[in-house]
């Protein structure tokens, strides 16, 4: 297996647990963070082979990546191989003047802020650090550094949230002005004490997702941001793509190399996940061994159902020619009569399919009735 060009590596590190976090994390452990990144780069040489020498898109996400002690997060960056677009993820609180240039000069190019909201009541429910200043002031930072694609994460459903308080936090997000928006539902698993705290504000704000999404899509669709996947929406420009290369990947069902604890991999028909435990981690790439891994042989039917079910989420066709089988043509007829879905043909006459603005919006439960 060889050429694979999108690279995810995972900093678990934080300086604290949100309370809806359910990512592979680790609080603290200053004192690790060279033995991790030394296991990172250990792991990243044993699967060069699976990797081109350039890549299209490096991501480093966690975590709280710019937690990670600054010196072992350059001596990281400095290893990467060369990518078209190298994110990292970064907490507002985490961002000075010095680690903006840092991240510039080793080659970061998109930075990806967790902002979350710019209410302090709802940032303090999330056990959010940053406040709405610090965000801005961030922000200035990076520009400053010299950044000019920087992406805001925002999360709508809070506890204590109104359709008032989301429409303030995207029109602050807009008079900042980042090329990229990811708006995201609020997920809190069930038995965490987040749900334990808010178990019945999170029954309320269930019922009121409909009407945030729409609010999302329609402000942010009408201050020209494209809406180019479910939750994600980017300026428009003549001079490139600002849509979040790396993620797109995944959409678009390219193969993919995921290194540190937790992280996913997919190559060549097969999907693993390395262990979460940092111990066992570190222990066997310090031993020259892979990580213990869980691996998933994946069919070529699982594969192009998730490439149906991922590709539908854009706003682009998604054409269908090595997809046969997979979507229920009674299904496609009865949702199309209904102005959810559209057919049409690609620039080779190949049939394509796509959810129409409507359909978007009821997005998942249209995908899933077109799957055979």
């Amino acid at each position: 297996m060889s050429g694979g060009r999108h690279l995810y590596v995972h900093l678990p590190f934080c300086a604290q647990r949100c309370g809806y976090c359910d990512f592979v994390t680790v609080i603290g452990r200053e004192a690790q963070h060279a033995a991790y990144v030394d296991a990172l780069l250990a792991e990243l040489e044993l699967e060069r082979p699976a990797l081109s020498p350039e890549l299209d898109t490096a991501f480093l996400g966690g975590g709280t990546p710019t937690f990670t002690e600054a010196q072992e997060l350059e001596r990281l960056l400095a290893a990467l191989p060369p990518a078209r677009e190298l994110t990292v993820e970064a907490n507002p609180e985490t961002v000075t003047q010095e680690l903006a240039r840092m991240l510039r000069r080793f080659g970061v190019n998109r930075v990806s802020l967790g902002v979350q909201s710019f209410q302090p009541h709802l940032l303090q429910v999330l056990e959010r650090v940053a406040q709405p200043d610090t965000v801005r002031r961030t922000f200035y930072h990076l520009r400053d550094a010299g950044f000019d694609n920087i992406s805001f994460d925002l999360i709508y459903g809070i506890p204590g949230q109104s359709a008032a308080t989301l429409e303030a936090d995207l029109r602050e997000a807009l008079d900042l002005g980042p090329e990229h928006l990811s708006c995201y539902e609020l997920e809190a698993k069930p038995g965490t004490r987040f749900t334990y705290a808010h178990g019945a504000e999170l029954e309320r704000q269930a019922d009121a997702m409909e009407t945030y999404f729409e609010l999302v899509v329609d402000r942010l669709t009408g201050a020209g941001y494209r809406w180019y996947e479910t939750a994600n929406f980017c300026r428009p420009s003549p001079s490139r793509d600002l849509r979040a290369q790396h993620n797109l990947a995944y959409w678009l069902g390219r193969d993919y190399l995921g290194i540190g604890i937790g992280a996913v991999s997919t190559i060549g028909g097969r999907r693993w996940r390395n262990t979460p435990r940092l111990a066992a981690y570190i222990r066997s790439l310090d031993g020259g061994e892979r990580p213990t891994r869980d691996v998933e042989p994946l069919s070529p039917e699982v594969l192009r159902r998730e490439r149906l079910m991922l590709g539908l989420r854009l706003d682009e066709p998604l054409g269908l020619a090595d997809l046969d089988g997979v979507v229920d043509s009674s299904a496609f007829a009865r949702l199309q009569q209904l102005g959810l879905v559209r057919s049409g043909r690609d620039a080779t006459g190949g049939p394509t399919l796509e959810l129409t603005p409507r359909g978007r919006l009821l997005g998942g439960g249209v995908t899933a009735d077109l799957l055979a």
